[in-house]
């Protein structure tokens, strides 16, 4: 890997990772950062080749789009872009590296490739894990009447359990003798 690849974590480059209608898009400003091009020279290549980019690959945000965008990752409405930015989905995106042609774009579409599969499994992995709690969870709900006749049964014996205790301890404590008394025990006191 080259230097210019070290300069961006992942972490950074997932920041410019955004969900839009429902498919994980880069846009084209945070691409050309990260290729290190003018957002003006990539949206030239792209319209140039623009057949390379059939709309599941990249799209154009709607104005409530760019705004809701916006408002989410809290820029600026002063400067800033004139045109609605374009959106690249994980396809776009490795067909940009082809029309930018340059060492940069190739290397940091490299990452943002891994970075897009690492995304995808994490989904996946955590999909199964949802499912496995859902199992769990109607399983339980399945048993908590029998667990909860298991605590009353388990609360009736342990109640008969301190009952038998007490009676056992009256039981052990001496009683007081009953009966008539002899003038010579009666003297004895």
């Amino acid at each position: 890997m080259s230097t210019a690849l070290r300069a961006y974590s992942d972490e950074f480059v997932m920041s410019r990772i955004h969900v839009i209608r429902g498919q994980k898009v880069m846009l084209d400003q945070d691409l050309a950062e990260l290729y290190g091009v003018g957002t003006k020279v990539l949206k030239q290549q792209v319209r140039r080749n623009i057949d390379s980019f059939p709309e599941d690959f990249m799209f154009e945000l709607t104005a409530d789009e760019f705004e809701q965008l916006r408002s989410q990752i809290v820029t600026s409405s002063k400067g800033g872009t004139r045109y609605a930015p374009m959106a690249f989905t994980e396809h776009g995106v490795l067909m940009l590296s082809s029309v930018l042609k340059n060492a940069r774009a190739r290397e940091v579409n490299i990452q943002i490739m891994r970075l897009f599969v690492k995304m995808r499994e994490l989904m996946l992995t955590h999909k199964d894990l949802l499912l496995e709690l859902e199992k769990l969870r109607n399983s339980s709900k399945e048993h908590s009447g029998k667990i909860a006749v298991i605590f009353r049964y388990l609360k009736q014996m342990e109640q008969r359990q301190r009952e038998t205790e007490l009676l056992d301890e009256i039981r052990r404590k001496p009683r007081p003798v009953v009966g008539y008394k002899t003038a010579n025990e009666k003297g004895r006191k």
